[in-house]
């Protein structure tokens, strides 16, 4: 049939059943992306003769004769569409997927629809940006600027992908350009996995037969085919860091979902078709799915076959992958002699990333014998090492390439499709792809840790805190990926950013045969940070004392030491002088004093607080949080970058860190701009690739600017002196009498070269001798503290349990503000996320360890209409330890949010939460029966 593509005609034959989508990109129009594939999420949205469709869902053989436009054929980067630039200027995108199927649909939108945009734009989905900026680019505001030179840091510069972001023209880990090159190292087979029916299971035996007599079907992996090398899917930059608990291909099953066996096709059907055909024989083994239940004498031991010593497992025998057990002082003769305690358990549920780009890989071997792979990972080294090691494989040998990432937070921290496609490839010779289903990433993919968190305090009439004990349990699942990092995590900086003299932390770990748990933004800080915070709030309201007040008499301030449970404990986190807590909470106060912002009439009504125009259905409340969390990961985060001067005065700076919405990309070409005396659009990049640095240990624990950034300015720097000596000695060989020393203070770098008195050396003399290249390295020590605050004002309905947030305020102490427009989006995107997993968003397991939730109609990320507008208020600080004076502000955004919304809940309906999310019918039940609260 034909069709008219962007403005190109088209001859096609769809298969039977093909949805629309998939016929695109068959035919390379990468600019349609794949979010569901089930019509919920809009990245893949196109028009079909000017009505926006979800083109995952449009049956292809009902395009005959229609024209299709993508958000290629809207605009290009030179010619944009209108709302196109508007998007790049606003700028309305982060990671940048969901972009292309925005601007497709906001195409469409007259006067007259902007009224009602929350309806029109329902469809859309965007996990980034908290959707401020984009309804900002609906309203064409303007909020990036340009640099001028050698003063890039402090500008709101745009991204240097933006315009190839809104036209649908930046890569992404599937979006393969259609080169010469690429097509010599195709033949692309396609790889599906069938996963286990049970909770836990042994293979007893296995018949391929009939999967590989299927044409088109080239190889089955099963356990037999597995290396045989025990490693942990979390990547960090000690590989000790994880438990060895994990295998490629395993015979123990510990989880529904996890491989039995992987079909290598010529296409994605075939494979499928393929794993149907699979017979397997399961020897069922007795499953536990609750983290107390776990540990109990006589429980299924999910690991029981590996030791302490090897395989660092704390205790194997009891299901524990790691534990801290530590006092300082006696807490229970604190808590017996305060004048006030409190003492509940909170819990937390399980939630997806729900990046919009699923996980995937494409590996093949190059010409020169390499094995590449192009994956959607934040950390391409550290997959790099581990696949070498578990392959037995010279690193050197091993390529991994990464892309622009559709999101990752801390999801993209594992390595969970780029070991199965190492085997594929070394196994068949030939290319391969395996693209995880929105289904998969639900129901396999790690989630975040579900903990529950028991906080007692003790405080004396002042309110001066005499006793904190934290005993925190958390289900890591079937494999203990993170499961120790995030457990200490968890209880360090939550407990230490107050001072109180007896402290007490009893935290472990648990498996079970649930999905695993893994990295995700605040690394268990948020769960912990909502145990304490509402027992302060709660400690507050015993003492009659203001919650702000209560938490300025107790938190830590410069010089103070920073405890968990061993006050001698040596710790690299540094004061400096850089301290924003004290600024975070009177900003927050400031605003809640305030009036109510504005709230946009959605599917409601307007609310506007208690009195006369408020309805006597709502209630309403106000609370408060506060967190802290270090800068960067410990143990070291390494970054080893480079900056070369290119002819014309360009750059091309070399650093290892991905790019997936955190915007580092655009602060680092900002701080080597302002280095070298330029502007950001003459910085190129390569980066995300082995090849293209040294070394980067990733892009986790909000390390891209403070590691990567600080090592790139440092590589600025040193090309800077090296120009500088240079055009010295090419004056000095012009006129040697005037140059000698006097000009020496009268040198600076600009766009045109390096001008050295009156005199100008461009960039063709300063290449004369040979390249310039200068390198720089960070390697993550000595660390600093960034703060956050949050404030909320919230309404719940008391018929339905409803709960509206009518103002959400948060400082940030995030040092010197490099680029404050996307900083604010940071602190919006980290909010919105937080909103959710607060009132929405819970992957839901039956008793048998079943995902009920595995479709974003039934898991519920927040929409345009969900999202309250947060109010960003930066703390005026300077850290000494970050690049220029900043601290990173990525994941600490997430932290305070859910105790500040809970806490507020609580001032308005007098039953304080215990659970989250907390969902209508949560927050309905504590209505109806206040004592059913839990929490004791």
């Amino acid at each position: 049939m034909r069709i008219e593509v962007d403005g190109t005609p088209m001859e096609v034959a769809p298969q039977p059943g093909q949805v629309l989508r998939t016929l695109l990109r068959q035919h390379g129009v990468t600019s349609v992306k794949k979010g569901c594939d089930a019509g919920d999420c809009g990245a893949c949205s196109v028009l079909v003769d000017g009505v926006p469709v979800h083109s995952c869902i449009t049956p292809a053989h009902r395009m005959d004769g229609r024209t299709v436009t993508t958000a290629a054929g809207l605009g290009t980067p030179e010619h944009p569409h209108p709302v196109q630039r508007a998007f790049a200027e606003a700028p309305g995108f982060q990671c940048g997927f969901c972009t292309a199927g925005f601007v497709v649909t906001a195409s469409t939108l007259t006067d007259d629809d902007h009224a009602d945009r929350h309806r029109k734009l329902k469809g859309n989905l965007c996990r980034c940006t908290g959707y401020r900026a984009i309804e900002d680019a609906l309203d064409g505001v303007v909020n990036t600027a340009c640099a001028t030179p050698g003063a890039a840091v402090g500008t709101s510069v745009g991204a240097p992908a933006a315009m190839r972001v809104v036209t649908g023209q930046e890569e992404y880990t599937l979006d393969v350009p259609d080169t010469p090159a690429v097509r010599a190292t195709e033949a692309l087979l396609h790889l599906a996995v069938l996963g286990s029916p049970h909770p836990h299971a042994r293979i007893t035996a296995i018949d391929t037969t009939a999967a590989e007599a299927l044409p088109g079907v080239h190889a089955v992996l099963t356990y037999r085919d597995d290396p045989g090398v025990l490693f942990s899917t979390g990547r960090h930059e000690s590989r000790l860091d994880d438990p060895d608990d994990t295998r490629v291909l395993d015979r123990v099953l510990r989880f529904r979902g996890q491989r039995v066996a992987a079909v290598v096709a010529d296409s994605v059907r075939t494979a499928e078709l393929a794993c149907a055909l699979l017979r397997v024989d399961y020897q069922i083994l007795p499953s536990v799915h609750d983290p107390d239940a776990a540990r109990r004498p006589g429980a299924p031991l999910l690991h029981g076959d590996k030791t302490s010593a090897e395989h660092r497992i704390a205790e194997p025998t009891r299901n524990v992958v790691a534990s801290l057990h530590g006092e300082t002082a006696d807490v229970g003769a604190a808590l017996a002699v305060a004048a006030a305690t409190v003492d509940g358990t909170w819990s937390t549920g399980r939630v997806s990333h729900a990046a919009l780009e699923t996980h995937a890989t494409r590996g093949w071997v190059d010409p020169d014998g390499r094995l590449v792979l192009r994956t959607a990972t934040q950390v391409p080294f550290l997959v790099r090492d581990e696949i070498a090691r578990v392959f037995a494989l010279d690193p050197a040998r091993v390529r991994v390439v990464t892309k622009r990432v559709g999101g990752g937070f801390g999801g993209k921290q594992e390595m969970l499709t780029e070991d199965l496609v190492t085997l594929a490839v070394l196994r068949t010779g030939r290319t391969v792809q395996y693209e995880f289903s929105r289904r998969d990433e639900f129901t396999i993919a790690p989630t975040r840790h579900p903990m529950r968190v028991r906080v007692r305090l003790g405080a004396d009439t002042d309110g001066r805190l005499t006793a904190m004990h934290v005993d925190q349990t958390m289900d890591t699942g079937a494999y203990g990926n993170h499961g120790i990092g995030v457990m200490f995590h968890s209880v360090s900086e939550s407990v230490a950013v107050y001072r109180c003299p007896a402290k007490r932390v009893d935290a472990e770990s648990v498996y079970t045969n649930n999905l695993p748990s893994g990295a995700f933004r605040g690394y268990g800080l948020g769960q912990v940070v909502f145990a304490i915070e509402s027992a302060m709030d709660e400690l507050a309201r015993e003492l009659g004392i203001d919650p702000l007040e209560l938490r300025r008499r107790n938190v830590v301030v410069p010089g103070d030491p920073l405890v968990v449970t061993d006050p001698h404990e040596e710790t690299d986190l540094r004061w400096e002088g850089s301290y924003g807590l004290d600024q975070c909470l009177d900003l927050v106060e400031q605003a809640l004093a305030g009036p109510l912002p504005e709230v946009p009439r959605t599917d409601g009504p307007v609310l506007t607080g208690p009195g006369p125009d408020g309805s006597p259905d709502w209630a309403f409340g106000t609370g408060v949080a506060l967190a802290a969390i270090a800068t960067m990961p410990p143990r070291g985060h390494h970054a080893h970058t480079s900056v070369e001067l290119l002819p014309g005065g360009r750059y091309r700076i070399g650093v290892g860190t991905a790019e997936f919405g955190n915007g580092t990309t655009t602060v680092h070409t900002q701080l080597v701009a302002t280095a070298l005396g330029t502007t950001p659009d003459r910085v190129e990049v390569h980066q995300s690739d082995t090849d293209a640095a040294r070394y980067d240990t990733g892009a986790f624990g909000s390390a891209g600017v403070v590691v990567a950034g600080r090592a790139l300015y440092a590589a600025a720097q040193a090309l800077r002196d090296d120009m500088t000596t240079r055009a010295l000695a090419v004056v000095a060989a012009r006129t040697p009498r005037t140059a000698s020393g006097v000009l020496g203070p009268a040198v600076a770098v600009e766009p045109g070269g390096v001008r050295v008195g009156d005199e100008l050396v461009g960039h063709a003399e300063l290449l004369v001798d040979g390249p310039l290249v200068a390198h720089g390295t960070h390697d993550g020590t000595p660390r600093s503290l960034a703060f956050t605050v949050h404030g909320a004002r919230v309404a719940v309905h008391r018929p339905t349990g409803e709960v509206r947030v009518l103002q959400s305020v948060q400082a940030v102490d995030a040092g010197t503000v490099l680029n404050p427009e996307q900083l604010r989006g940071q602190v919006e995107g980290g909010a919105a996320q937080a909103v959710g997993s607060t009132l929405y968003e819970e992957v839901v397991l039956d008793d048998t360890g079943r995902v009920t939730t595995d479709a974003f109609r039934s898991y519920r990320v927040p929409k345009m209409s969900d999202v309250p507008r947060t109010e960003v208020l930066f703390a005026d600080t300077h850290d000494p330890l970050g690049p220029l004076g900043a601290k990173s502000m990525s994941e600490a955004p997430y932290n305070p949010v859910a105790p500040a919304i809970a806490n507020a809940v609580r001032d308005a309906i007098g039953v304080r939460p215990y659970r989250l999310p907390m969902t209508r019918d949560r927050v309905w039940a504590l209505l109806a029966d206040p004592a059913d609260a839990g929490g004791a």
